[in-house]
């Protein structure tokens, strides 16, 4: 049984769990982002970026020195 290309062009226009639009001002809130890379993050994608894409991309400093 194999799909019509119609179908595979469908389903590859849908985005993946991964590929959630997510706010940056509420990334950074949720998972406790310094302001500096929120900023950072906000000017590498913008006011909206894919979740896949901040998880990958975020940088949590340790507040144990």
């Amino acid at each position: 049984m194999a799909r019509s290309q119609e179908a595979t062009i469908t389903d590859a226009d849908r985005p993946g769990a991964g590929e959630q639009l997510w706010s940056v001002f509420e990334f950074a809130r949720r998972y406790r982002l310094a302001k500096r890379e929120e900023n950072r993050l906000l000017m590498l994608y913008g006011p909206e970026a894919s979740l896949r894409d901040l998880l990958a991309n975020a940088r949590r400093h340790s507040l144990i020195s």
